[in-house]
């Protein structure tokens, strides 16, 4: 695999942070936005993100100097080996998104979407080249989280997908590789169970939400990094791990619904940090102190994986 250029089609929250990283890796990029001012707002929050991970001006120079904002698809696209795609989670869009693209690009051009869940079979449906459709799932914020899902569809093609791999390691990032396709992939549906129990325990009246969030912090958040799901289970032994989930799976919540909790606060329009208010209030001082906090352990863990590399 030889690409030297990649276009980024969206300029929002993970386009950015792609474009980021593909340019330190020393790609070409085109970032790709219909809005003008939006483009203007990514690359300051690339030249702020720069900064913040503690990168000097020179090499914020060099980083943006290789990322170029257009607001044409077929221009962005035109020159790149590698497209992902990194627009909102709806699906006619994206599907329309990549009919456009499918008949701009070459055939050997690989066509990635960032979904965080949808299907890249139907995503793909319809194209020419459906077997060049794969799923690149980055996670937020995509330049400090390692993980990628990488998703075929079911006529992505193993070379595409074994170049999506690659591709992601280039970029110093952990490929997580799906046999095949799910709703919501590996993390999401582990991230929405979890979210899911601890909703249920706060509706019940078990907990308050700030002690459930402490527990995750000072408890699994701790061990995570170090030890998943099924290595927490051998170290902690199968045997007991099996008396616990026997007595403790039937009263787990299983509910098919969300929450009525959080359902409450979406149609109020508390939407989190976002919108100023959602389980927590969030004023300036605690969106800066949390993002800095959370950019400062993510960068230290970004500093031991280089190190055992």
């Amino acid at each position: 695999m030889n690409i030297e250029t990649i276009a980024v089609l969206g300029a929002g929250t993970m386009g950015h942070g792609i474009a980021q990283l593909g340019a330190e890796a020393s790609l070409n990029v085109v970032l790709c936005d219909i809005s003008g001012p939006a483009l203007e707002r990514a690359m300051k929050m690339i030249e702020a993100g720069i900064v913040i991970e503690g990168r000097t001006i020179e090499q914020c120079r060099a980083i943006t100097g290789r990322i170029k904002g257009m607001t044409s698809i077929r221009d962005a696209v035109r020159s790149a080996g590698l497209v992902i795609e990194c627009l909102p989670e709806d699906l006619e869009l994206k599907k329309k998104v990549f009919r456009e693209i499918d008949g701009i690009c070459s055939p050997e051009v690989i066509l990635a979407t960032n979904t965080s869940g949808l299907s890249p079979t139907e995503i793909a449906k319809g194209l020419s080249y459906p077997e060049r459709v794969v799923v690149a799932h980055f996670w937020n914020p995509p330049q400090l989280i390692p993980l990628v899902e990488i998703v075929p569809g079911e006529r992505t093609s193993l070379s595409v997908v074994d170049a999506a791999v690659e591709w992601v390691r280039s970029l110093g990032k952990e490929p997580v590789r799906l046999k095949k396709e799910c709703p919501g992939f590996i993390g999401n549906r582990l991230q929405l169970a979890l979210l899911r129990e601890a909703l249920y325990i706060v509706d019940e009246g078990y907990a308050d939400i700030e002690e459930v969030d402490r527990s995750i912090i000072y408890g699994h958040g701790r061990r995570l990094p170090v030890t998943g799901p099924f290595l927490s289970a051998d170290m902690g032994g199968l045997d007991i791990f099996h008396i616990i989930s026997s007595y403790l799976f039937p009263v787990l919540c299983n509910a098919p619904e969300p929450s009525r909790l959080m359902q409450g606060l979406v149609e109020k329009g508390d939407l989190g940090m976002k919108s100023g208010k959602g389980f927590y209030d969030w004023n300036d001082e605690m969106r800066k102190k949390t993002i800095q906090l959370r950019t400062e352990t993510l960068v230290h863990f970004l500093e031991k994986d280089t190190s055992k590399g």
